[in-house]
């Protein structure tokens, strides 16, 4: 278990749907940024089915909930959200939706990537993980290790001036024991909340502040912080190497 607070130089957050990155890792992302970091989202669906009113639309529920993500990606300072505009609620794991992930992870050669777990099926005794959630994780997981740093898998992309990038770490959002690094979010809980609010589609009436509170609290327990958020990291590049490729590169 490691509380040690890394910071990469630039990171991409993997997600299925608006505020699923607010509720689970946008405190870290706020702290990685404040620390210099440049990190970029990618949303696999734009939520078009989330919002069960009378009269609502596909199109106008992608419009809601594509603005509150951009307004809740701004409280934390990400600048850059991509949406893919896969249909909600139908998400498959397929070789297209790895090549669209590979294209964005060799476009801006992140250091690090955060995304799910696509082995969590059963969430305690009362949730089900969403198979959307799965579906990315798994297309996530695929597309940073082996396909993004294999230059003969979708050597078309060098066309497009995207050449083969490995990635050094993949954070996992961690719901369980297998979770190794905890990040320190108790400077950034406010800033989670605030963008956790600005789905306001989602929220409704309800205020999230209390649950997320809870949530952190008891994930950092014992740490030594007030609040945090957890993660299994997974570190395909050493530091001797990533050092090695860092004066290559200069």
């Amino acid at each position: 278990m490691s509380n040690i607070f890394y910071v990469p130089k630039r990171a991409i957050v993997i997600a299925a749907h608006p505020d699923d990155i607010e509720f689970s890792s946008a405190g870290t992302v706020a702290r990685w940024i404040r620390e210099g970091a440049e990190v970029v989202y990618v949303l696999c669906t734009s939520g078009d089915v989330g919002i069960n009113e009378p009269g609502m639309t596909k199109a106008k529920a992608t419009q809601i909930r594509e603005a509150e993500q951009l307004a809740a990606a701004a409280v934390v300072g990400v600048k850059e959200v991509i949406f893919f505009r896969e249909p909600d609620g139908m998400l498959e794991n397929t070789m297209t939706l790895r090549k669209r992930l590979v294209r964005e992870i060799r476009r801006f050669k992140p250091e690090v990537v955060i995304c799910g777990d696509p082995t969590i099926v059963w969430v305690g005794s009362t949730y089900i993980n969403h198979p959307d959630h799965r579906a990315v994780a798994g297309a996530a997981i695929d597309a940073i290790f082996p396909a993004a740093g294999q230059p003969n898998l979708f050597e078309e992309l060098a066309e497009e001036g995207l050449t083969a990038h490995k990635a050094r770490k993949v954070y996992v959002d961690a719901w369980d024991d297998k979770a190794d690094v905890y990040v320190n979010i108790s400077e950034t809980i406010d800033l989670k909340i605030e963008a956790l609010k600005k789905h306001a589609s989602q929220m409704k009436d309800w205020d999230p502040e209390p649950m997320v509170r809870d949530w952190a609290g008891k994930a950092a327990q014992g740490k030594e912080m007030a609040y945090a958020e957890a993660f299994r990291v997974i570190t395909l590049v050493t530091d001797e190497d990533f050092g090695k490729m860092q004066q290559e590169s200069l």
